[in-house]
């Protein structure tokens, strides 16, 4: 018996009947040689976390566009954090940590630069739309390929768990399940917390009734809805919380929609005409110069559409990049004119 298959052996031993056991898994797109030291689950973290799409989420938007201070999340941060959540959850409910971790380690990669602001313009002029949970599971499948294979070749658990993160599809597993929520209960309460540092809003102004439920720091609240969602998950085949801390989550949620994402000072009109014109210019500039796409995306051209590689390309742009690579661009075109 080799260290993956004594992993495997242990699954069945300490984990919960409920569980989505390494040994079981539905397996990937194409048959591959199982490691002899990490599980399947074990081996799509590790590929993800060393994919160039992951070192990128270090340079992209979360929230704040461009923020004056070095404690502001990023991508990365924020992949980071529902990673932990949803790994504490997973271990306290018996579930598989490993693919949990997985899941949250891969569920943003698709995201565009300058955050929901960019994905919102991408959606607006690409045909047919674009919806970032949809770009990362095209991410591990197509873009990320390795020296002998399309893709990452990833199971058909973390597959699943990455593109359903988000929307109305339930993920198949618990695991996915728990990074559904975990990314809410992240995203929720660090903007909460980006958002105060920032003098957006103050602690008072946060829902009274979803602050007596959660609690009245970052801390406790987290605190709160990990035990919650633990409770609500032991010995049962589904993952969720109860419904009043649900609720409650939810009400937060309203409000920093409303009060944050939505707001003046945060999304100011020439910040988001600025990414706008960013996004459209770069796009278009693609469609008309396609030769000059890197060359593992011009590799696919008998395969895919200009219009579909040129949206790769821009999505996976760090926002850095795309506004170095925008500034460029103009300025050779005014050398001209």
């Amino acid at each position: 018996m080799n260290i993956r298959q004594e992993f495997e052996q242990r699954e069945y031993e300490y984990l919960s009947q409920y569980a989505t056991k390494s040994a079981e898994s539905r397996g990937r797109q194409a048959e591959e040689e199982q490691c002899t030291i990490r599980t399947d689950f074990q081996r799509d973290r590790d590929r993800i976390v060393h994919s160039k799409a992951f070192r990128r989420l270090m340079h992209k938007t979360q929230v704040f566009l461009a923020p004056e201070g070095d404690h502001y999340r990023t991508r990365l941060t924020h992949t980071i954090e529902v990673s932990q959540i949803a790994r504490t959850i997973a271990r306290g409910a018996g579930l598989n940590e490993d693919l949990a971790e997985a899941i949250a380690m891969g569920h943003d990669l698709g995201h565009t630069p300058f955050g929901h602001s960019g994905e919102a313009v991408l959606a607006e002029i690409y045909p047919g739309g674009f919806r970032h949970n949809v770009q990362s599971l095209r991410v591990v499948d197509v873009l990320e390929s390795g020296s002998t294979r399309r893709g990452m070749n990833l199971t058909m658990e973390v597959r699943d768990g990455i593109v359903n993160h988000t929307g109305s599809v339930v993920p198949m597993t618990p695991e996915g399940q728990i990074v559904k929520v975990s990314d809410r209960i992240a995203y929720i309460n660090h903007d909460i917390d980006d958002a105060i540092r920032s003098g957006i809003i103050t602690i008072d102004d946060l829902p009274k009734e979803s602050i007596a439920i959660l609690g009245d720091t970052h801390k406790k609240r987290i605190d709160t809805l990990v035990r919650d969602m633990i409770e609500n998950t032991i010995g049962r085949p589904t993952a969720q919380l109860s419904d009043e801390k649900m609720e409650a989550m939810n009400d937060l949620r309203t409000f920093m929609f409303k009060n944050v994402y939505h707001n003046s000072r945060v999304k100011r009109v020439e910040d988001i005409n600025k990414v706008k014109e960013i996004v459209e210019f770069l796009y278009s500039y693609y469609l008309e110069n396609h030769d000059e796409l890197p060359r593992e995306l011009l590799a696919m051209r008998d395969e895919f559409s200009i219009e579909e590689l040129v949206k790769d390309h821009v999505a996976g742009m760090t926002d850095r990049y795309a506004l170095n690579t925008y500034e460029e661009l103009t300025k050779n075109f005014k050398r001209f004119i």
